[in-house]
């Protein structure tokens, strides 16, 4: 299970695009396998601790996360809930190399989940009606697991509606995770944050019926950035496209603060992914055509430089310097031209420039992840029909 809903949208911001100095076309180099580590049903994605990679997803119907090194060789395997069901659906390494994972479980029975009208904090004003989707998974759920595989706690946050979060970011002071919230009008974005203990802050909620939060970035001065889509209006900013790209600020006080929309006439967006340096990647639908499109913003929501590439739609994007998405034609910087949709990995100087590209083997339908770590450098996840894989980049 990788998704909540499965969401179109897109939409390219009116700046000029990057202009490549030197007119010598860079070779693409193929990325090699590192190891395989599941199925698709059953891995949500992997993060990196140390010297070991951490798969975390849903087997059997439970929440689980597994250690393994360079070899694929298992280190350690951890259930992580006892409930009659639960996902875990996003994960991130502090710093002490701990692993946060974020998913949801069921409300704890005879536990009446707080009121609509007194959890969220509702940036529209509106009244949350109760939900009528069929389903029991209403808890935001964290765990924190050790390096050595150790579950050091486990905390819930009862909603009143199914949820699926997308995304987590941690830092010294605790846990961002943000995903999407359902009710009787449609969905929601929706952003919880913890202290360093898994304690649960209340829940802001992004938009009413159709928002979905994708990405969250924690910066210092304890103010987040939440990046996805929106078909709706948010804090009187009204829809461009059909559906729009969206960066939301949130202050510390969980105020929303800002809201810019990357949007096209006619068209649909998504910002999948974002990094701590605000590089953004997402999907862009319009005119008959689906691109992957990525964005170096400041912290001002200011684009610096951008790109838009022919794919299957989703991106990712790491640090500064890296995105990956699934192309499906030329790109003129490069010696390429995929005759089938293929992996490619982007790396980026400083100036936005492209340096270097790397490419997947043929076959591969889905990306789970983007990896950057001092122990293995690049990984790339994918997932083909039958299994998900880990590569990484041939020395150059």
């Amino acid at each position: 299970m990788k998704r909540f809903l499965a969401f179109a949208a897109l939409a390219l911001l009116v700046i000029a695009p990057v202009s490549q100095a030197a007119p010598k076309k860079i070779s693409v180099k193929p990325m090699q396998l590192l190891t395989t580590i599941g199925t698709p049903e059953e891995v949500s994605g992997a993060v990196v601790s140390g010297k070991s990679i951490i798969v975390f997803g849903t087997r059997a119907s439970k929440a689980y996360a597994r250690a393994i090194d360079r070899s694929g060789k298992e280190l350690w395997n951890l259930s992580l809930d006892q409930s009659v069901a639960s996902i875990a659906t996003a994960a991130a390494v502090d710093s002490a190399g701990d692993i946060w994972i974020t998913g949801a479980t069921p409300l704890v029975t005879g536990l009446t989940p707080p009121a609509a009208t007194t959890t969220p904090l509702n940036p529209d004003n509106a009244v949350i009606p109760p939900s009528v989707f069929i389903g029991d998974l209403q808890a935001i759920t964290i765990w924190k697991v050790s390096a050595a595989g150790v579950l050091m706690f486990t905390n819930t946050l009862p909603t009143s509606s199914v949820l699926f979060p997308t995304s987590i970011a941690v830092d010294k002071n605790g846990a961002s995770i943000v995903g999407i919230i359902a009710n009787e009008k449609g969905y929601a974005g929706f952003l919880a944050n913890t202290d360093t203990a898994g304690t649960f802050s209340k829940l802001l909620q992004i938009g009413v019926a159709s928002t979905t939060a994708d990405a969250v970035v924690r910066h210092g001065d304890g103010s987040f950035t939440v990046t996805g889509s929106s078909s709706e209006t948010l804090v009187g900013k009204k829809v461009a496209g059909i559906t729009d790209g969206i960066l939301v600020k949130v202050s510390k006080a969980l105020k929303i603060t800002s809201v810019v929309r990357s949007s096209v006439a006619k068209g649909k967006r998504i910002w999948n992914s974002a990094s701590n340096s605000l590089l953004l990647a997402g999907e862009v639908v319009a005119g008959g055509k689906t691109e992957s499109a990525i964005t170096k913003f400041s912290l001002t929501f200011a684009p610096s430089w951008t790109y838009r590439f022919a794919s299957t739609g989703p991106t990712l994007a790491a640090s500064a310097t890296h995105a990956l998405f699934i192309s499906t034609g030329a790109v003129a910087q490069l010696n390429w031209n995929p005759k089938t949709p293929t992996p490619l990995l982007l790396t980026f100087d400083s100036k936005g420039l492209i340096t270097a590209a790397d490419s997947g083997p043929v076959g591969e339908k889905e990306l789970l992840g983007l990896l950057i770590s001092k122990e293995f450098g690049v990984l790339a996840l994918t997932s083909s029909a039958e299994s998900v894989s880990i590569f990484t980049l041939l020395p150059r």
